[in-house]
């Protein structure tokens, strides 16, 4: 068609009304999702990408949980960010940890590339434009990021 293939797979995450496993272009996936990485900020599509990706976060040895730029509350101090999560995805028998970042210049997106590089993941799981599909349009964000340069596979879901 001509087009750009990244719109398509934008465009079925975005409707699709079911999680989402997009593989990088680069090469064959050969992975047994031994090591997930679960981008959390509290919205809905971060939590049903979290459940919808039990059954990977489950079996596998290792789920790190990373939180970037927590919203300060009178009620939890930024560390605790992603401490419910990490309870809920454990009480299934997750074996989980919980990071809590900063970004200060970085973009998120290149933290989560950096993360995925440092804990050796070869599975992230996000909530895909937790942001209206308008501003994603205009703006870009990190979900179409992920999907554009993430080397491991992404399992979405909105």
């Amino acid at each position: 068609t001509g087009g750009d293939p990244g719109a398509d797979v934008d465009t079925l995450v975005y409707d699709a009304g079911r999680p989402v496993l997009v593989v990088p272009h680069a090469g064959p996936l050969v992975t047994t999702f031994r090591r997930v990485l679960l981008a959390w900020n509290g919205s809905k599509e971060a939590a049903r990408a979290a459940f919808d990706a039990l059954p990977f976060i489950s079996e596998a040895d290792k789920t790190d949980i990373l939180v970037i730029d927590p919203p300060e509350t009178l009620d939890e101090a930024p560390e605790a960010a992603g401490a419910e999560i990490a309870a809920a995805l454990s009480r299934h028998g997750a074996n989980v940890s919980v990071s809590v970042q900063k970004s200060g210049a970085s973009s998120v997106d290149d933290i989560i590339q950096e993360r995925i590089a440092e804990s050796g993941a070869d599975l992230l799981v996000l909530g895909a434009y937790s942001h209206s599909w308008l501003r994603q349009l205009l703006f870009g964000g990190v979900t179409r990021t992920v999907l554009r340069t993430a080397n491991v596979a992404a399992f979405l879901s909105r």
